[in-house]
């Protein structure tokens, strides 16, 4: 039964169906078949396989039957085509080539004897062809199909892997730091992070390793253990045309290293030293995946002009670089021997594709982009430092709420990197501020401006010339918006300066100026107190990743109902208007929102259809493509979060109103009816924790 379909093949087309000439001569006999040669070797090869075919079927080699079968099935496709005898000339070449490609893959492949053609794919004949021609073309063969076999070989895992990452929406990349061969004579601090060189951007935040100047790592017990996992990333960076693996020195010392240690010099300055690149495109694409290889990157050299110079040939770093699918619960998981509690994880500046409920994070990333200074009464440009701090508004400075790098501690203060004598120094640092859900609306970024100098005697007598400020609030409750944000600069006395009474009522960005009616040139009127705007400029990039702060008005308004109830109909009318990808930002809080506003509202039927109006938004939200990977986080909310047990009497209500009048409110019922697999699952879900 199991030969039957290939034997029936045959039956039909057998070598002896042809129109064949007998000679009879001396008890001899000749036939001459009208059939191709090659179509008589595809006969003869498919008698052969087919006999291999079930003893693999027979002893259980499933991928290997699998293999033959295609292989057969093809040779049989194509014998037919030959067959037919309506193929052009050039297509029945091609064929032709195929086939003997097929035949000969096939016979390595189940270790037959090796058929020697020439370049038209005809066999040669021993008789008329010389001993050295035939192992010259034994050997090219051999090669030729060893060769594809190992292709495909690569095309099975490839696939393989794609099927791998596609089961995820999510996956990381897998650094691990294994040396860093730098003479720097000072301590360093290296720092790595994710970079798309199209869109000029940064992807990740930094990975932080703090270098020894005895070219060590500072923290010993980390040696032969610097590991780090890029999490977040999804299906958009796959289709990036270029990622970059981008590795920052930055030396803390003396403001020049070629200066001797006989005077007395400021150290503690950090000063940018060199940077290293790689393009990891095809390894974050997956078409390239070796765990063992160990990758150098080499240094190119800071110039004080702001150039780098070309790479030496010995200054660089060494890692490896892994691909893992996943996200870091799930690789933690699956890759213990890689990825455990002490491997650091820097995230990806934004969202990853999917948020599951759970996943709580408050993350602002504050990037000092660029400045000018006026030199003032000195001769040369200023050694601008700024520090970053962050405040209360009673002018507390708040404890470690900034990271300059996964894997590192959280510090007090920042200090930015110094140009040496540049007017308009470009940083471009970013540092990670993290603060508790409750203490944002009372806090604000506090940028002050020094001269640094390299001589310690005169460096002490530097007082900060001015500062900047932003409130990470704004007046309406959202939070700071994503951007670029031009501060307002201002001068006044170093001990005015950090007394934050007298700067908090003042505009803190030029747009603000503007909408006071005020100039940016001049010295300060009575309403900016004691201090004066500066003719200097200073830009800084904010990015709001929180699954609790949203820069929406419309949706703020919804998931802090509670602070005016006057408003909620507007508010749940509004959710409608609301752009999906905000509103899946905070699905967990949505919906947390949503119940709420029902189930304190259990005595009256007020709301009732807005919420199940807006439960339907939110359903229809994830049915549609764009956001069809929050199946699984919807699900997980119903089955572990939603808590809702008088739910299904009201969301029941609201759909049999619908119904029965159905032909008044039938845009509402058909949306509805498109959503009734997830409102009949929270109803389900909502009685049987009634029931317990």
């Amino acid at each position: 039964a199991f030969r039957r379909p290939l034997l029936d093949h045959f039956k039909n087309h057998p070598m002896m169906l042809c129109s064949a000439m007998y000679f009879k001569k001396q008890r001899r006999e000749t036939v001459i078949p009208n059939e191709l040669p090659l179509v008589q070797e595809v006969t003869t090869t498919l008698r052969e396989w087919a006999s291999i075919w079930r003893d693999l079927y027979v002893g259980d080699r499933r991928e290997m039957f699998n293999s033959v079968r295609d292989m057969i099935y093809d040779l049989i496709e194509w014998r037919s085509q030959i067959l037919s005898g309506t193929l052009p000339q050039d297509e029945l070449t091609e064929l032709k080539q195929r086939v003997t490609s097929k035949i000969d893959y096939g016979n390595k492949y189940l270790d037959l004897d090796l058929v020697v053609r020439d370049k038209d794919g005809n066999i040669l004949d021993p008789d008329s062809t010389s001993t050295v021609s035939l192992f010259r073309a034994h050997e090219a063969a051999s090669k030729q199909i060893e060769d594809r076999i190992q292709e495909e070989k690569k095309q099975n895992v490839d696939l393989s892997r794609q099927a791998k990452f596609a089961q995820t929406p999510s996956f990381a990349l897998f650094v691990t730091l294994k040396n860093v061969v730098c003479k720097i004579g000072e301590d360093a601090e290296v720092l790595m992070s994710l970079y798309d060189p199209v869109e000029s951007k940064f992807i990740s935040e930094n990975y932080l390793v703090r270098w020894s100047s005895q070219g060590l790592v500072k923290d010993i017990d980390q040696l032969h253990n610097l590991r780090s996992v890029f999490t977040d990333l999804g299906s958009e960076d796959l289709k990036r045309e270029k990622i970059s693996f981008v590795c920052q020195i930055v030396r803390v010392g003396r403001m020049e290293l070629r200066d001797n240690n006989t005077k007395k010099l400021t150290s503690g300055l950090r000063r940018p030293f060199g940077v290293a690149v790689m393009d990891v495109t095809d390894i974050i694409t997956g078409k390239m995946d070796d765990e063992d290889k160990q990758y150098f990157i080499p240094f190119h050299s800071f110039l004080n002009n702001g150039l780098y110079s070309p790479p030496s040939l010995f200054p660089g770093l060494w890692v490896t670089l892994k691909l893992l699918p996943g996200d870091i619960h799930q690789i933690r998981k699956d890759f213990p021997h890689l990825v455990d509690r002490s491997t650091a994880v820097a995230r990806k500046m934004g969202f990853p594709e999917i948020i599951m409920p759970g996943d709580v994070r408050n993350d602002i990333y504050v990037t000092l982009v660029q400045g000018e200074f006026d030199k003032g009464s000195k001769s040369t440009p200023k050694n601008v430092e700024v520090t970053m701090t962050v405040y209360d508004e009673d002018g507390k400075k708040l404890e470690n709420v900034m990271f300059p790098g996964a894997g590192d501690e959280g510090i007090l203060e920042y200090k930015s990197v110094i140009y040496y004598q540049i007017k308009q120094p470009r940083w471009f640092e970013t540092i990670k501020v993290a603060i508790p859900i409750e203490d944002v609306n009372r806090s604000h970024l506090r940028f002050t401006f020094r001269h640094r100098s390299s001589q310690e005697s005169k460096d002490k007598s530097e007082k900060i010339f001015a500062l900047s400020f932003v409130k990470l609030m704004r007046y309406d409750g959202t939070t700071l918006r994503d951007g670029e944000h031009d501060l307002i600069v201002y001068k006044a006395e170093a001990k005015k300066l950090e007394d934050s009474s007298l700067y908090l009522n003042l505009p803190a960005t030029k747009v603000e100026l503007e909408e006071k009616g005020l100039s940016t040139t001049g010295k300060g009127t009575h309403n900016l107190g004691n201090c004066t705007i500066s003719k200097d400029s200073f830009q800084i990039a904010t990015l709001v990743c929180s699954t609790k702060l949203t820069q929406n008005v419309d949706l703020l308004g919804l998931l802090k109902w509670r602070s005016n109830t006057s408003l909620l109909q507007q508010n749940l009318r509004q959710l409608m208007k609301v752009e999906g990808g905000e509103v899946v930002k905070f699905l967990q809080d949505t919906l947390d929102a949503l119940f709420n506003i029902m189930m304190e509202n259990s005595d009256s039927d007020t709301f009732d259809t807005l919420v199940f109006d807006s439960l339907v938004f939110i359903i229809g939200l994830i049915a549609d493509r764009k956001f069809q990977h929050f199946h699984p986080v919807l699900e997980t909310y119903i089955r572990k979060h939603f808590s809702a047990t008088l739910a299904y009497t009201k969301l029941t209500k609201v759909l049999k109103n619908y119904v029965e009048n159905a032909e008044k409110l039938t845009e509402q019922l058909l949306k509805a009816m498109k959503a009734l697999e997830y409102i009949f699952k929270f109803i389900v879900r909502s009685r049987v924790l009634f029931n317990q």
